[in-house]
């Protein structure tokens, strides 16, 4: 018998046998590669825990405490809360190029859509219909809450920001309170307009 044929037949022949010792049980999902990276470390939060005294894993933190890197706003989502805003908030970041800079990057992709890049309330989502009725922050547009867009002081943007108004939704998750008010920095610059 020729040398290859032998080879050949022994290959196939444990191909054969690989491939019917591969099919044996039905429930095994093969070899698994990093199991580390799809069984989670961390505690399921939904299941008991021996290790407190009331047998939950998810606890209540302590009074008084707050995430690292939040941020508590006192002005509540109504009326009264968007004109004490308008009195009492102020910018804490200085006016400088690169933080307005910064605030017209964000207003690009968060704002601009609806209001415009020039903040007259001719946005991409305006233009193509999706969106009516989004006022421009300067000529003689009205706030839907009173008074002039181009007179908003500081603290009614960000309110605004904060939660939303009308068909604009929140933005509190999207920007961090220093990019938010970064933001307000460039609508007072397109309010002077």
């Amino acid at each position: 018998m020729n040398k290859n044929k032998i080879v050949y037949a022994a290959f196939f022949a444990l191909a054969f046998v690989a491939s019917l010792s591969s099919c044996d049980n039905k429930r095994s999902t093969g070899l698994e590669y990093a199991r580390n990276m799809y069984d989670p470390l961390a505690p399921d939060y939904d299941k008991p825990n021996k290790n407190f005294a009331n047998g939950m894993t998810a606890q209540t933190p302590p009074p008084n405490t707050e995430p690292i890197g939040f941020v508590r706003y006192e002005y509540a989502n109504t009326k009264e809360g968007y004109e004490a805003a308008g009195r009492e908030l102020v910018n804490p970041l200085e006016a400088n190029d690169k933080n307005l800079l910064s605030g017209k990057k964000y207003y690009t992709v968060f704002c601009g859509p609806c209001h415009g890049e020039e903040g007259d309330g001719k946005g991409h989502l305006v233009k193509i219909e999706k969106y009516s009725g989004v006022p421009s922050y300067h000529g003689d547009a009205a706030s839907s809450r009173g008074g002039l867009m181009k007179d908003l002081p500081a603290g009614k943007i960000y309110h605004t920001i904060m939660y939303g108004l009308n068909n604009m939704g929140s933005h509190a998750s999207q920007l961090t309170p220093e990019e938010r008010w970064r933001v307000v920095m460039w609508v007072q610059r397109l309010q002077q307009k």
